[in-house]
């Protein structure tokens, strides 16, 4: 267990950077080889992956007793994973069809997948997608902080006071004196989170007011 806490990072980068292979490893024996038996095996360890995550995680603090950073990112990875992760996995699945079928000489695009394709080349469909994935990020972040709070918060205001007088944020400290959070590992993660917020708020709803011309993209007819 000593070992596994020493070397926590790199164990957390190489399970992230093995469930990525297992992914891609998964699709392409999945498409590629038509070997469904191994694909359903590195499907398995990718998710064997995302396990061997939490169980480090959880094993950190029970040596340490205390909330890291190391514990919070893994939990937001973990979050991710379980949201927009999925929606990312059906991306990079039509993307895998497309490029093996290339390789085989064959589509394996279904009418749906090329629906699909086609219209995330709409700024109207890009547009009502940012609205829909901020509504969830807006409910992501509020309730991860509110979990935060009610477990690892001061308790001396009320939740929404916190997020209604933003005063804490004001401070040179990088622990507010007057913060809603006990455990200072939270607050630099909470701040880059609120940057990576207002970003993707700023993002979505120029899309919504300003939606880019319609792109013309490259043709999906694998035949050529």
């Amino acid at each position: 267990m000593n070992n596994m806490v020493t070397y926590q990072w790199e164990l957390f980068i190489a399970a992230e950077i093995l469930s990525l292979l297992f992914l891609i490893l998964c699709l392409l024996f999945r498409y590629g080889f038509k070997r469904q038996s191994i694909s359903v095996l590195f499907l398995l360890l990718f998710l064997l992956c995302m396990a061997f995550e939490a169980a480090i995680a959880g094993l950190v603090y029970r040596h340490t007793g205390e909330i890291s950073s190391f514990q919070i990112i893994i939990f937001i990875f973990l979050i991710y994973a379980c949201t927009y992760g999925i929606s990312d996995f059906k991306k990079l699945d039509r993307y895998m069809k497309k490029k093996i079928g290339q390789w085989r000489g064959e589509n394996l695009l279904t009418p749906t997948d090329i629906q699909r394709m086609e219209q995330e080349k709409d700024p109207r469909f890009i547009a009502r997608r940012d609205r829909r994935n901020w509504y969830i990020h807006v409910l992501l972040f509020a309730g991860v902080h509110y979990f935060f709070w009610l477990f690892f918060g001061t308790h001396d205001k009320p939740f929404m006071e916190y997020l209604t007088n933003l005063s804490w944020l004001e401070g040179s400290k990088e622990v507010p004196d007057n913060g809603p959070f006990a455990e200072p590992a939270i607050y630099p993660i909470s701040f880059i989170w609120c940057i990576v917020f207002v970003a993707d708020t700023l993002s979505c709803w120029y899309n919504t007011f300003f939606p880019d011309k319609k792109k013309t993209g490259e043709t999906l007819d694998q035949s050529d």
